[in-house]
């Protein structure tokens, strides 16, 4: 039990050994009974904390007596830079010599004295004012930040840093300092879950951070600080859970999400669903598409829930409706079918006048062979050896009037000479397949005697049949 305390501004109640310090102008604090001995079996607490970027300058007076040891192991002051027990240590502090001065990095100083059964002495008396951060000497002190507080309950719930903007609570520009308090029934705990975490500027816990409170928004009470790349989730042993965000204003893209359940402990009752991990949930959130176990045991097992589809909307009234809108306009279809089929073709003929060749394909003709060769270039006199063959020596030779050594290149000159004189005469030299249909006539100017067509065959050297016709 604490005893009345003198002499300790700053501290409130006075009566109470250690307290949360948060004066906006500086104050002080003193031990118990100060300038008077200190009561043996003692530890007191002091939390100091200040606005957002400012720090903490700690000022001892010179009266100062604490029982003297080694390594400070029995009476003592201990100064931490943070608001924590495992806060990094800057101090420990006794005997005759006071510490003086003690700056902290921060908003927070954790400091706490200890006294044993022993050797009671004065002790100290400290006072504390706020100075400017000087991590923020360029940008200026933030104004008094409007109040942003929310209330949540409930079996579960969803708690995001997006309701400072959807509440109003805060303008983009400015810096924040938001509470979530969550109130779970009595003899329930909260777990916490999250969903999504970022931090605009991680690892600066100066500038942006997520704090989660057990048991209420006192700074003893703190349970986690995340203000890195990572945040885990949190079991708190209470039923008030408290969420706090700060986050200057360059750091408002900081952002996070966060499913909190209520439970109880087993052994659970009837309208609540063991976890496997000494959690009772209400039965309502089994198969809910939501895991608020630990692990997923609550989601195991469930069916998956088919989307509602327009045939699941539809009522008998619709039904109907549609069923008679399909069977009109079958009918008009099949209607307008048979009337086409019906209906007699008409026939249209083109006239004369209507028709035009352009747009008719051209004709494909077929790849044309030339039989004949015309020698209407060549003269008589540039061949002076020829002589002039008639259709008579043609017939001499067929019928073998002439040389029997008389040769395919006699014949050939002699017919040269004859095409020379007459270029209407031509020469055509024809496999015996072919026929005399596919040979050109020239008419004859100056043998009419001759009106039929004489032929001439012969063997050539290589041994195949030909046939010459000469008009």
């Amino acid at each position: 039990t604490c005893i009345s305390v003198k002499n300790n501004s700053g501290v409130t109640p006075e009566d109470l050994c250690g307290a949360w310090v948060k004066e906006p102008d500086g104050g002080s604090f003193t031990s118990p009974n100060y300038p008077e001995k200190y009561p043996p079996d003692r530890e007191c607490i002091y939390i100091i904390e200040a606005s957002p970027r400012q720090c903490i300058d700690l000022y001892f007076d010179e009266q100062y007596a604490i029982e003297p040891s080694w390594e400070c192991k029995f009476d003592h002051i201990e100064v931490r830079d943070g608001p924590f027990s495992s806060s990094p240590i800057i101090g420990r502090y006794c005997g005759q010599q006071s510490p003086m001065y003690v700056r902290s990095s921060g908003r927070y100083l954790w400091i706490k004295f200890v006294a044993d059964s022993e050797l009671e002495a004065i002790g100290f008396s400290a006072r504390y004012n706020f100075t400017q951060d000087p991590e923020f000497k360029d940008v200026g002190t933030p104004l008094t930040l409007p109040s942003c507080e929310f209330e949540m309950s409930g079996p579960e719930g969803i708690i995001e840093s997006a309701m400072v903007e959807k509440e109003s609570e805060a303008l983009h520009t400015e810096a924040v300092d938001c509470k979530w308090f969550i109130q779970a029934p009595p003899g329930s705990k909260i777990y916490l879950r999250f969903l999504e975490y970022e931090m605009q500027n991680s690892n600066e816990c100066k500038r942006n951070f997520v704090a989660v409170y057990d048991g209420s928004s006192s700074v003893e009470h703190l349970k986690n600080k995340f203000c890195s790349t990572v945040a885990n989730d949190v079991m708190l042993l209470t039923s008030v859970g408290v969420i706090r965000m700060w986050a200057d204003e360059g750091s408002r893209k900081s952002r996070f999400r966060i499913l909190f359940t209520t439970f109880r402990e087993p052994p659970c009752e009837k309208d609540t669903f063991f976890c496997h991990s000494n959690m009772c949930i209400n039965q309502t959130l089994v198969c809910n598409g939501i895991q608020n176990c630990v692990y997923p045991w609550d989601e195991n097992g469930c069916k998956e829930k088919r989307k509602a589809t327009i045939l699941d909307n539809l009522d008998h009234t619709n039904v109907t409706i549609i069923g008679v809108t399909c069977g009109v306009v079958f009918v008009l279809l099949t209607a307008s079918i048979l009337l086409q089929v019906k209906q007699p073709r008409r026939k249209y003929l083109v006239g004369p006048d209507e028709f035009d060749p352009a747009l008719l394909p051209e004709p494909l003709e077929p790849p044309h062979y030339e039989l004949c060769t015309l020698r209407s270039m060549v003269s008589a006199e540039e061949f002076p050896g020829l002589r002039r063959s008639s259709s008579k020596c043609v017939h001499g030779h067929h019928c073998g009037s002439l040389a029997s050594n008389g040769s395919r290149t006699d014949l050939s000159l002699s017919v040269l000479a004859e095409t020379a004189s007459n270029p209407c005469r031509s020469i055509v030299v024809m496999k015996h397949s072919h026929s005399l249909e596919d040979t050109e006539v020239c008419e004859l100017d100056d043998e009419p005697e001759d009106e039929n067509m004489e032929e001439q065959s012969w063997r050539s050297v290589n041994g195949h049949e030909h046939s010459v016709h000469v008009q």
